[in-house]
């Protein structure tokens, strides 16, 4: 704790966003470039080293945030860095793209803002890429033990990379023609430009870890047969069976699920594609679905020059300070947020509250979706929607209409794709939910076949997904080696996602 008065006489302070006018007209990511660093060392010192840092507890990753905080105030950059990779492969990953509950969690947020630990955080990976301080860390020796890992989202690599460092030869099977899962088709380039991704990919190359693209197992591969070749596998597939909206009018042109619209936008800013063809420009957006991969369908329709956009979701608006009712501290609270994709769109006046002389944020909360209206030409051109209630009963009178020539559908994920032909073949079980099943050591019914992530979970933060694939890599090297592990266990495979 270098500063005992720096909550006192220090406020919360984030990384800055550039211009709205000057970051809609391309893709790099929102912040400031190089103004992180001056912010971060004031914050550092707002840490209050409590003596139950509750911080700690609500990561999924357990980082040891006091003890990194505190080296950040006291410029030991070196040593912070090797403190955030003791508990997490992928910090400037997380410090990019996670929600920060370790913030609902901070001490400080009882009565004041909390720390910047998302910042922080990301601070100190930048840093340690630039300083050099996160070499390759290949094995000493290898164990002639092989594992193949499904998926090369979060999950799948943050196991590849245990797996990896602790002797095993790994080979990750991925099913797009590149490596990174949704974070490389799913997120947008502004909210984290993929140079991160491909530095990493470096970096386990360099280890050892073998990488395997376009190869989607089941269909280009036979899961049976790889189990074969393989002393373990892990599944880290990500739960990506998108969920439906079963409602009058879906089949027509122009409605696509968030995951069939983002990732061309991304292969846009690959250099694979000139345009979209599935572009919002100069249309009329409607996204359905209120979290973030709404957001994210909605920060790239603006950069791509939507005529307008609006964001539905179900529930109503969050209030602005914490209920500590319904979410106590140190729960993560439901509140209303300003992502810098409603920023854009609203500095835009992009939505309908633009019309109607509101606020200018283009969500519309307690909304539900009747139907869809076509153009006589098969062409989606309307959505009809009504108000609900809390228990998301229509409100009788509030029936309305809003133009529609493109509709995004993001409602979430259930679980793996149960079309790939990986989990027929493999034979291993699935919950009532649809996700994989497993025991209290990330085993499946099939002896050597391991699941983590999404594809066990559900649908959650990539936070757990990292937390999962550390854990998962654990419990398989405690599988080849005989019941012993020198991997750190960050969770259990009965911890429940925070609701975030």
């Amino acid at each position: 704790m270098a500063d005992p008065k720096g909550f006192l006489t220090t406020p919360r302070e984030e990384w800055p966003r550039r211009p709205v006018g000057e970051r809609v007209r391309d893709w790099d990511e929102v912040y400031v470039p190089g103004a992180l660093l001056p912010v971060v060392s004031r914050q550092a010192d707002r840490c209050m080293d409590c003596g139950v840092p509750f911080c700690h507890q609500a990561c999924p990753l357990g980082n040891l945030i006091p003890e990194w905080n505190d080296l950040v105030s006291r410029e030991d950059w070196r040593a912070a860095a090797e403190r955030l990779h003791a508990t997490n492969n992928f910090p400037e990953f997380t410090g990019r793209l996670c929600p920060a509950p370790c913030e609902a969690g901070c001490v400080l947020a009882i009565n004041q803002p909390a720390v910047t630990i998302k910042n922080v955080e990301c601070a100190i990976a930048d840093r340690a890429w630039e300083e050099g301080f996160a070499p390759p860390a290949p094995p000493e020796q290898l164990s002639g033990r092989t594992v193949a890992v499904i998926g090369s989202g979060p999950t799948g690599l943050a196991a590849a990379q245990q797996l990896t460092r602790a002797g095993h030869t790994v080979a990750v099977y991925e099913r797009d023609d590149r490596i990174g899962g949704l974070m490389r088709y799913g997120i947008p380039e502004f909210k984290m430009e993929k140079r991160h991704l491909e530095r990493r990919i470096e970096q386990m190359r360099a280890e050892g870890t073998k990488f395997r693209t376009s190869t989607t197992v089941g269909r280009d591969v036979d899961a049976a047969e790889l189990r074969s070749r393989y002393d373990a596998v892990v599944i880290a597939t990500g739960a990506t069976a998108w969920r439906e909206l079963a409602v009058p009018g879906r089949e027509l042109a122009g409605i696509h699920q968030a995951m069939e619209y983002l990732p061309l936008a991304n292969r846009v800013c690959e250099g694979d594609l000139e345009s979209s063809p599935l572009s919002a420009a100069g249309r009329d957006v409607v996204i359905v679905g209120g979290g973030d991969t709404g957001a994210d369908c909605l920060g790239t329709a603006v950069r791509e020059g939507a005529a307008s956009v609006t964001q539905l979701d179900i529930y109503g608006r969050p209030g602005d300070e914490r209920d500590e009712e319904a979410d106590p501290w140190p729960t993560y609270p439901k509140l209303y947020r300003m992502s810098a994709a409603h920023e854009e769109a609203r500095a835009l006046r992009m939505g309908p509250a633009a019309d109607a002389g509101g606020d200018g944020d283009v969500r519309v909360f307690a909304a539900s979706t009747l139907r869809f209206s076509g153009d006589g030409e098969g062409r989606v051109c309307a959505l009809r929607l009504v108000e609900v209630d809390a228990g998301r009963r229509a409100v009788a009178g509030t029936e309305r209409t809003l133009p529609a020539d493109l509709v995004l559908l993001a409602l979430g994920f259930s679980g793996p794709d149960p079309g790939d032909g990986l989990v027929a073949q493999l034979g291993v079980e699935l919950e009532g939910r649809g996700t994989v099943a497993r025991d209290g050591g990330f085993g499946t019914n099939v002896r050597g076949v391991f699941a983590a992530g999404d594809a066990a979970r559900g649908q959650s933060l990539i936070v757990w997904a990292i937390a999962e694939g550390r854990a998962v890599a654990a419990a398989v090297d405690r599988y080849l080696a005989g019941g012993v592990s020198r991997l750190p266990v960050p969770i259990e495979p009965d911890d429940r996602p925070m609701r975030v």
